[in-house]
């Protein structure tokens, strides 16, 4: 008898990317990376290029090129700080 080999996973970037097709879980997505209580600014930077690559095109994943090669991700993480200080919170929902 012959052995074959089945795989058992699928390979996870592909599995995330087919998932953040649906808006409420990309939105979710970000959502959880935005509430880190100890955010790595790098982190963020990769999770709208997976973003890009599920929902974008070419130009948005250019776009989080420039992102992840200023210190926005960091600005993010700050605007989400001071609004938590005022009691208030950062979040990304789909659009209506």
């Amino acid at each position: 008898m012959q052995s074959v080999k089945v795989p058992t996973s699928r390979d996870y970037q592909e599995y995330l990317v087919n998932s953040l097709k649906e808006p409420e879980r990309a939105a979710g997505y970000i959502a959880a990376i935005l509430e880190e209580s100890d955010p790595e600014p790098e982190l963020l930077a990769s999770a709208l290029d997976d973003l890009a690559i599920a929902l974008g095109g070419e130009g948005d994943r250019e776009w989080v090129k420039d992102f992840r090669a200023s210190d926005k991700s960091q600005a993010v993480y700050e605007l989400a700080t001071w609004l938590d200080s005022l009691g208030l919170k950062l979040s990304v929902t789909v659009k209506p």
